[in-house]
């Protein structure tokens, strides 16, 4: 059996969290996920995924402080401030002019982190509206799925650094200083309603008028931001508000939003699209058949290699699922029956019985024709239809059908005037069919121009999902920049602290050095000088820096220092009394005199000896 690839691991790895902590992080972006992973392990000293499993269950603490290093925290206040002041003033005013009365105001802050984000927008309504509205017609919900994050964002209490980006007249309207934090009003706090959410997993809210969702998407990958927007197009109401990230776009979903300002990233819903681009964007394909193939995806292709003008596409459960342009003006076909059982509409036997044509082509897998199929219309008119269904397979599995209707009423009419006139003149039907012949190849070569072109288009497409994508990955790794700084800016203001504290204390204990009236040494283990104070300099005629690092045995003073060899090494001992002499000196004037020395022995914080204090002081002769 072959061995784990390292890839298989890191997915073995995250199936694990899922099981066991109810995080799913499969739609995360996998270079910016492996990134903050792996720090993680670094900063434990786990070298293997399997290794890092091992390590999670013996300690379950562990996994707080890895998903506070997967999920970037990384939020301000009122961040990208030019953002801010559009939504202000030209989002804001116009969403409460719109609103009835006494119709609410709701508005989601998805992927909240600390909360500034939901009490910057809370700020700015309570500005348009009032505080007293703010809390009888609005409802800010804010929501992440880091739990940690939740509680700070509910304690809504910052610190100085945190509110610099808020304007000076709004922080000292909504914010008090309490203990040297910045303490939001509870009028604020209790508009903004916190809760866990997980946007891939859970409903969304609905009804909304404005949704928050800035620098959150970008960690996840296409297929999941397809997902998460589509269920925000169901949350939000129509003519309501998106406002994203400054590296989030909306390629693919033109359709459903359009921008309202796009250097801000604010965008209004539509209520437009398509039943492919809703299936797409809400993740609700039919998934993966039984050879492990997309079926949705393999539709979407079939139909696209088919080309015809007007057509339809009924998967292998009797669902219309698509339907173009073409087909819905010569239907009536409406957005809401994409998605019906084809049985249920007029389409399925009007003009011709449909249903029977398709149950064919299931039973002999090969495309049914039926032409001359007459269709009239509201105004009296009649056109005359050729209605191919073409089976849809992969790997030989029939997935669907595609029903094609060519508008060949110009064509049946022409061959008929063709007919009467060929009976007068052969030369006329000749110069008729050639003519027939051109506009034909003009047909084809138009095909050929229109493919040519939605390939382009798909090319171009694909190229700017790519772009986006690495302009998404750079500012995950700002994000994560961001984050480092904060941490290593954290770590040099306690070091700052520390150094005052240390100099504090040096400058305590030199202050009381130089207070004591004898002179004071201590000494190393080895009997090296590490302290000579005022004191002794006085007493001996010595500065600290002559002796600084000396052996005291070997400094020439007036005091018979080989005399305290002994009593030095006997105080530093483990166990042994302080001990006092009373010895005959010198002095730095060179005077006589007794001179009372006191060993006491020098202890570190955990009882152990690492020196000896030497106090000598006149006696007089």
């Amino acid at each position: 059996m072959s061995e784990p690839t390292p890839d298989r691991e890191f997915e073995q790895l995250l199936e694990y969290l899922r099981q066991n902590r109810g995080f799913d992080f499969s739609g995360y972006k996998r270079p910016s996920l492996l990134r903050r992973v792996t720090k993680r392990m670094q900063l434990v000293n786990v070298e293997s995924f399997p290794d890092y499993i091992d390590y999670l269950e013996v300690h379950p603490e562990e996994f707080t402080a890895l998903f506070n290093t997967i999920l970037i925290n990384v939020t301000s206040f009122f961040r990208d401030e030019s953002s801010w002041k559009f939504l202000a003033e030209s989002v804001l005013p116009d969403l409460v002019r719109l609103k009835k009365a006494d119709a609410p105001i709701r508005i989601w802050s998805a992927g909240c982190a600390s909360g500034e984000e939901p009490y910057s927008v809370a700020m700015l309504v309570a500005e348009a509206l009032g505080t007293e509205s703010l809390h009888t017609k609005v409802k800010i919900y804010a929501t992440d799925i880091d739990e940690e994050a939740l509680v700070t964002a509910r304690q809504a209490s910052y610190i100085e650094k945190d509110v610099r980006t808020v304007p000076a007249e709004l922080c000292e309207k909504y914010f008090e200083r309490v203990n040297g934090r910045y303490l939001l009003n509870a009028e604020l706090r209790r508009a903004v309603i916190f809760g866990r959410h997980d946007l891939v997993q859970d409903a969304p809210m609905s009804h909304l008028d404005l949704l928050l969702c800035r620098n959150t998407l970008m960690y996840f990958n296409s297929e999941t931001q397809a997902r998460i927007l589509g269920r925000f197009n169901y949350a939000i109401n129509p003519g309501g508000f998106l406002f994203l990230g400054k590296a989030e776009m909306l390629l693919l979903h033109s359709s459903w939003y359009a921008p309202v300002e796009l250097k801000h990233r604010i965008f209004a819903k539509t209520g437009q699209g398509n039943g492919r681009d809703l299936r797409r964007m809400l993740g609700q394909d039919r998934g993966p058949d039984a050879n492990g193939q997309n079926r949705s995806g393999q539709l979407s292709d079939a139909v696209f290699e088919a080309g015809q003008i007007a057509q339809i596409v009924i998967d292998g459960g009797g669902m219309l699922v698509m339907a173009n342009e073409q087909a819905r003006q010569l239907y009536a076909i409406a957005p809401d029956d994409i998605g019906r059982q084809f049985h249920d509409l007029d389409l399925s036997y009007q003009p011709a019985e449909l249903r029977s044509l398709i149950d064919r082509v299931y039973a002999e897998h090969r495309i049914v024709t039926l032409a001359n199929v007459e269709r009239r219309l509201k105004d009296g008119d009649t056109r005359v239809l050729d209605v191919r269904v073409v089976p849809l397979s992969e790997n030989g599995t029939m997935v669907g059908v595609c029903i094609t209707f060519d508008d060949v009423t110009r064509f049946r009419k022409l061959e008929e005037e063709v007919e009467s006139v060929r009976v007068e003149s052969e030369t006329a039907n000749e110069e008729l069919q050639t003519a027939n012949e051109e506009l034909q190849s003009a047909n084809e070569e138009l095909e050929t121009t229109n493919e040519e072109l939605q390939s382009t288009n798909e090319e171009l497409e694909t190229t700017n999902e790519e772009l986006q994508s690495t302009n998404e990955e750079l500012e995950t790794m700002n994000e994560e920049m961001q984050s480092t700084n904060e941490e290593l800016q954290t770590i040099n203001d306690e070091l700052r602290v520390r150094t005052d504290e240390l100099n504090g204390a040096n400058a305590f204990l030199q202050s009381i050095l130089s207070s004591l009236r004898g002179g004071v040494v201590v000494v190393d283990p080895k009997l090296n000088i590490i302290v000579w104070n005022p004191g002794a300099e006085d007493l001996w005629g010595l500065k600290f820096d002559e002796v600084k690092g000396q052996s005291l045995m070997n400094i020439d003073i007036g005091l018979p220092v080989r005399g305290l060899r002994n009593p030095l090494q006997t105080c530093i001992a483990q166990g042994s009394e302080p001990q006092e002499l009373i010895l005959e000196a010198v002095n730095r004037r060179g005077r006589n005199i007794k001179c009372r020395v006191a060993i006491n022995p020098l202890t570190n914080p955990q009882g152990q000896r690492v020196g000896a204090i030497i106090m000598t002081e006149e006696m007089g002769m």
